[in-house]
């Protein structure tokens, strides 16, 4: 699957730190890290991802929406369906979907990927302690769901959240589809759904 064309909202809108220093061109280019980046992650980000999501989650809720060896299954399926925030390197903040081929959520869709399929299950979003309460996490559902405005497969995006995370989603455009059919241990769910509309946007931007 081709993400050619989702390229221009991963770069970020921040420009390069410039070298510091009178005799930096003497030296030759200095490497500097991008003072922001976003990117799709890969299965090498895979401990990172874990690590902010078992803070983020254990402490509220006592479960995570995935464990380790599920973060790895799918960055290595679907890289594509994932997007991390990243400050000077240090990945800050992330979200991790795959494609689903039916209208609810069921107990395979925590696990699978179906190829196929025209809904991204939104898995997690997830954000550093020492990065919360700045905003981090609207602004990368927000990039996240104009990257997969360009992917011409993805028609909606689908997710499950605790009542309490509901007005954060309906923040960024998610509608309420009524009570989710996956129960976790003694934890209920709210299904919320986002329509994508890729076709119609690659239309627009097409030039055709």
């Amino acid at each position: 699957m081709s993400t050619v064309s989702a390229l221009p909202f991963l770069k970020s809108s921040l420009q390069m730190r410039p070298p510091m220093g009178s005799h930096s061109h003497r030296r030759g280019r200095r490497h500097t890290l991008p003072a922001s980046e976003f990117r799709c992650l890969s299965p090498e980000d895979a401990i990172s991802v874990f690590e902010i999501e078992r803070e983020a989650f254990i402490s509220v809720s006592g479960e995570c929406p995935l464990h380790l060896d599920e973060v790895c299954h799918f960055l290595m399926l679907c890289p594509e369906l994932s997007l991390g925030w990243f400050e000077e390197g240090r990945l800050v903040a992330f979200i991790i979907g795959s494609l689903w081929d039916q209208e609810k959520l069921a107990m395979d869709a925590l696990t699978l990927h179906k190829p196929h399929g025209s809904t991204v299950h939104l898995h997690v979003l997830a954000v550093h302690r020492t990065f919360r309460q700045q905003g981090k996490g609207s602004i990368l559902m927000w990039r996240y769901l104009q990257y997969l405005r360009c992917l011409p497969y993805v028609r909606r995006t689908v997710l499950m959240c605790e009542d309490f995370l509901v007005p954060f989603y309906q923040k960024s455009g998610f509608k309420v589809q009524g009570p989710s059919d996956i129960t976790v241990g003694p934890l209920a769910f709210i299904e919320m759904m986002y329509p994508v509309r890729g076709h119609a946007y690659m239309r627009r931007n097409s030039g055709v």
